[in-house]
């Protein structure tokens, strides 16, 4: 019960972090973002792509 008192306290110090965190989750969402249309849009995994469902749909 003790430790579980301690824990808390010191999770309390951490006020104001809530906004720095949700904005580095928002940047790193955005680049994985940016990363997967990049990759998406290329010719190469559009033919291929395009391949699997073809197969898949046959």
């Amino acid at each position: 019960m003790a430790r579980l008192a301690a824990l808390r306290a010191e999770a309390g110090r951490d006020d104001g972090m809530n906004t720095a965190e949700y904005a580095v989750g928002t940047l790193a969402a955005v680049a994985f973002a940016g990363v997967l249309l990049k990759v998406l849009t290329s010719p190469n995994i559009q033919q291929s792509l395009a391949r699997v469902i073809n197969e898949a749909l046959k």
